[in-house]
């Protein structure tokens, strides 16, 4: 039989594994009685894990979330992507995150064993970060817009649109969506009384920020990143969808056919002018539908190509 600290170390590490758990699967787990195991179970609730029990053919152990982090047990796996994204937080595009993050990695690597120091060190050494170029949210705000999600409830915000127009909204935030570069809410606008896409880096919460519940409107995860991700300006591409996809990573655009040799892109950019830049450098010959900006600053930028090539 294990000794009891041991033994309460592999339990937790079991009950973390798995949402719920039988007495008896535990007991087999363990090689002890499920006596021993309402026993260990009580000891991990004096050292303040929240271990839930229920009765029944659905019953079993559950570990609930208490009042205090209680100590994780992790693998080899599951450390390095703790670290690995603990890294890439202290240098990402979240706003005073990044010395919480680093004092949470030097706690993680003062702990690692020197086969996953190892693998670290040499994944940080083959790694070069371009991140944080560009600008940055408040940890608050995307808190507080994921948990007014959660919760249903409306949030009260100051929005700085794109031509740097502020204005007062309330909207129901239903989605967060990361493109990579930029954190992006997806809500119902109260006001306006459609769907809206804004930038988390642009929005300011009132003091309160929450408003009145709701309820009703639903999104899916593949429902918001697809308004994301079309922007405002859309083009007609002279090549198939296949090859065009091919060309754009999967937060760029929406490739959608228009025959075998054809596809209409749809997507955005933080200007016409970087939109324009990036359609002209994918090398592919293209047809701009939408906005009518859009197409001037393709004209702008082909005239300028132009005269560079001609030398004057």
């Amino acid at each position: 039989m294990l000794e009891t600290s041991v033994r309460l170390l592999r339990l937790l590490a079991l009950l973390q594994a798995r949402p719920v758990w039988s007495g008896a699967e535990l007991a087999g787990r363990l090689g002890v009685t499920t006596r021993t195991v309402r026993n260990d179970v009580e000891r991990l609730r004096i050292l303040g894990y929240e271990v839930r029990s229920a009765t029944g053919t659905a019953g079993g152990y559950r570990l609930g979330a208490g009042a205090a982090m209680p100590p994780l047990l992790l693998d080899d796996e599951e450390v390095v992507a703790v670290a690995v994204s603990l890294q890439a937080a202290a240098s990402g595009t979240v706003t005073g995150i990044e010395e919480t993050s680093l004092r949470a990695l030097a706690k993680v690597e003062s702990m690692l064993p020197a086969r996953l120091r190892g693998r670290l060190a040499a994944l940080r050494s083959a790694t070069v970060s371009v991140a944080g170029r560009g600008p940055t949210v408040d940890a608050e705000v995307l808190a507080e817009v994921a948990s007014a999600s959660r919760d249903r409830v409306r949030l009260r915000f100051v929005y700085e649109g794109f031509g740097g127009a502020v204005s007062e909204r309330e909207a129901e935030p239903h989605r967060l969506v990361y493109t990579g570069r930029r954190w992006y809410v997806v809500a119902w606008d109260v006001v306006r009384g459609d769907w809206r896409t804004f930038r988390a880096d642009r929005m300011r919460l009132r003091v309160p920020a929450r408003g009145a519940g709701f309820a009703g409107r639903e999104m899916s995860a593949a429902e918001a990143a697809e308004r994301v991700v079309r922007g405002a300006g859309s083009v007609a591409w002279r090549v198939p969808a296949e090859v065009a996809a091919g060309l754009l990573a999967p937060a760029a655009g929406l490739v959608v056919a228009d025959g075998a040799e054809a596809c209409v892109l749809e997507t955005g950019g933080d200007s016409v002018e970087a939109l324009a830049g990036f359609l002209v450098s994918l090398g592919v010959g293209f047809v701009v539908l939408d906005p009518p900006g859009l197409r001037e600053a393709v004209g702008v930028l082909g005239r300028r190509l132009l005269e560079a090539a001609q030398g004057d």
